[in-house]
């Protein structure tokens, strides 16, 4: 027969079982699509959240602080980005993690001038504090 202490117990183990942290490639993956989300609804603080402080994109184009106040430029003009992510590939490589992707960007109702469309991504990825951030991007043009 089924005591409350077992039924409490039971739960317990339940929770605890559900509560387990993602793999780590899949942690990789949920910080990816949270920025994504982050900058299609305009939250810059949020879209740079899995970044580290020397997060480098693209050899110096692009930093942390640049990529948040470029979220904020749209957001301030009342221009909404769209986010199109392709699959993500997320592999170990030692101790870090390299996610590659494609995505599409616009905004408004046309493109991100100069920057609007089609890329190619590879980000690399280091555990800080217990959580995966991503230290580096690059890049290209994908058509």
């Amino acid at each position: 027969m089924w005591t409350v202490g077992r039924v409490l117990l039971c739960l317990l183990f339940a929770g605890l079982v559900g509560c387990h942290r993602a793999p780590d490639q899949e942690q990789v993956r949920q910080a990816i699509a949270a920025s994504a989300e982050a900058a299609e609804s305009g939250k810059a603080g949020d879209t740079v959240a899995a970044l580290t402080e020397d997060f480098d994109g693209n050899g110096g184009v692009l930093d942390r602080r640049a990529l948040a106040n470029l979220v904020r430029v749209y957001s301030l003009r009342g221009q909404k980005i769209h986010v199109l992510m392709g699959p993500t590939d997320v592999e170990e490589r030692g101790d870090r993690m390299v996610a590659t992707f494609t995505v599409t960007l616009t905004a408004g109702a046309g493109m991100l001038p100069d920057n609007a469309g089609a890329y190619e991504v590879e980000t690399g990825w280091r555990k800080e504090g217990g959580e995966w951030r991503c230290f580096t991007a690059t890049w290209k043009r994908a058509l």
